[in-house]
């Protein structure tokens, strides 16, 4: 099987044999672990990171005395998150430009290990990232997972009553600044249609298919020609998508999919240059989501072989 990346025993005690359960155990439960990562920090890179500690954190337990693995687990990653999640916060402070969660690729596994899709869409993740780290994580293993509300209390230290109150608080944020998404198919026409505007740089088309007052945000994190300031309306959105083309000249365009909906995937000999992702209202394409930082186009080509493989 493929082990967990840094499977590695130091001191040599460990049984291979128990050590290899310990992995079966742990390939079975990372999908999961990789989704409360995932949403509570948004972003693949430091999920894995998340994880490979979490994989760290369980070869060195004493593992006969852990009645539930898949607690023991989901605690460990929760707490390692909201870790990273506060320190986060000071490098994000430091961005250039907007700051976009990393997309992942959905295809192969549409709920990155969730029982149900709740806080995997990108306008989700951004709200969230208004939220402090533990309401974040209340919320995330609640709506998402599915947990009680005792296991959730436990995981996080707080008492039953306040961890009620918080993912209470969270649901009333998303449910002030989310808009209602529209149908699948319509979305799923609508991008394709923008993509074939935007490969032929037609801006007229491009306007057509925008509300009046949509905003396109870039994450280049300080890259040259990429908008460092919220771009509004949809004259002005229209011609900087139009504009791709010749920032991007001889580029392939393709739909495909990140966070469970379609999206633009722009790439040059193989590789991609520009992911983009879109919300969709009762007027049209109302956001549009540009991811164009190297590191974080290279963290959704992994996403898809990490779920296909269980490796980083």
């Amino acid at each position: 099987m493929d082990e967990p990346h840094g499977l590695t025993d130091p001191h040599g005690l460990d049984d291979p044999d128990e050590l290899d359960e310990a992995a079966d155990v742990f390939q079975r439960l990372r999908p999961r672990l990789f989704g409360i990562a995932y949403r509570v920090l948004g972003s693949v890179s430091e999920a894995e990171d998340v994880v490979q500690d979490a994989w760290v954190r369980w070869q060195g337990t004493e593992r006969a005395g852990v009645l539930d693995p898949g607690a023991f687990l989901a605690r460990t990653t929760t707490r390692l998150a909201i870790n990273v999640a506060q320190s986060a916060r000071v490098r994000r402070e430091a961005y250039v430009g907007p700051w976009l969660p990393e997309f992942v690729d959905t295809r192969t596994d549409p709920q990155v290990g969730a029982e149900r899709g709740e806080a995997l869409e990108l306008a989700v993740l951004l709200v969230l990232q208004k939220l402090n780290p533990v309401e974040r994580a209340a919320y995330v293993l609640r709506e998402a997972f599915d947990y009680p509300y005792d296991e959730i209390a436990a995981m996080l230290q707080l008492g039953q009553a306040n961890t009620r109150q918080l993912v209470s608080r969270a649901r009333k944020r998303l449910s002030a600044e989310r808009r209602d998404p529209v149908d699948a198919t319509k979305h799923r026409r609508l991008l394709e249609a923008f993509v074939a505007a935007a490969r032929d740089g037609d801006v007229a088309a491009l306007e057509n298919m925008l509300s009046a007052d949509v905003v396109a945000y870039a994450d280049g994190n300080g890259m040259r020609g990429v908008a460092r300031l919220d771009v509004v309306g949809a004259g002005r959105v229209a011609r900087i998508s139009a504009f791709a083309r010749k920032f991007f000249p001889g580029a392939d365009y393709a739909v495909v999919e990140a966070n469970g909906s379609p999206a633009m995937l722009i790439a040059k000999e193989g590789r991609a240059v520009a992911l983009m992702s879109a919300t969709v209202g009762a007027d049209g394409i109302d956001g549009l989501y540009w991811i164009l930082t190297p590191e974080k186009l290279r963290a959704y080509e992994r996403s898809a072989h990490r779920l296909t493989t269980g490796r980083r």
